[in-house]
């Protein structure tokens, strides 16, 4: 904990020397006509592509939280050691950091809503195929390398959808409200996972309803409009 406590200040100090490069004070020509922050809230709020936005994150908080939470209890419960508990974590951050970085390159050459809906799919198909197959060490690993090659790839495209939607102006308050949805994920998840748990004393069922809500995700992302609000337009 001192650790994570040191690694959370050195973020702040090294966040400090980019603050010229914050563009605070740069034009926002692109951001169309002069727009309050309650406005700017209430347009995104009553905006359906930002809507279906948020419940597709909703889901993503929901499946790596689960995840982060339960696996090692999971293998545990099947039989294998907890050292593959934790190296099916540490293979999902490793895999996470590579996943990432080519879904910001991707989703900046093409449509950011098919990147995002390819990704919910995919993360759905691998839940299922992970629990259809005979669960071994090889499979674990392999299922952690998929999971964690489409882990946060979400950010990159949702974050870059909503400069679309609205513009970069207000980007840090609607991500937040996007993210807000991801915790809340997280933390149904989470507790979902504990709760079913001791009511049938496996993680199964929460584990197909994982994957069905990835795939209900996948579905949702079909329909977002990716082109700017009619603020943004006319200006």
């Amino acid at each position: 904990m001192l650790v994570l406590g040191a690694s959370a200040l050195s973020m702040a100090i090294f966040a400090m020397p980019l603050t010229p490069y914050s563009g605070a004070n740069a034009s926002s020509s692109n951001n169309g006509p002069s727009q309050g922050l309650l406005e700017a809230l209430w347009e995104a709020l009553n905006n359906r592509s930002f809507l279906l936005l948020t419940a597709g994150f909703y889901v993503c908080g929901f499946q790596l939280a689960f995840v982060t939470v339960h696996m090692p209890a999971y293998l545990r419960d099947l039989g294998f050691d907890p050292w593959l508990g934790t190296w099916s974590i540490a293979v999902i951050g490793l895999c996470n950091v590579i996943g990432s970085y080519v879904a910001g390159i991707v989703s900046g050459k093409y449509s950011k809503s098919l990147v995002l809906g390819i990704i919910y799919f995919v993360r759905a198909l691998s839940i299922v195929v992970f629990m259809l197959l005979p669960t071994s060490t090889f499979s674990v690993l392999g299922f952690s390398v998929l999971l964690g090659l489409f882990w946060l790839a979400t950010v990159p495209p949702t974050s870059g959808l909503i400069a679309v939607l609205f513009g970069t102006r207000y980007m840090a308050l609607l991500y937040g409200v996007v993210f807000l949805s991801h915790q809340i994920g997280s933390f149904c998840g989470v507790l979902l996972g504990g709760v079913l748990y001791e009511m049938n004393g496996s993680y199964d069922v929460v584990w197909w309803l994982s994957a069905v809500l990835a795939l209900i995700a996948s579905i949702l992302h079909w329909p977002i409009k990716e082109q700017p609000v009619q603020r943004l337009a006319a200006a």
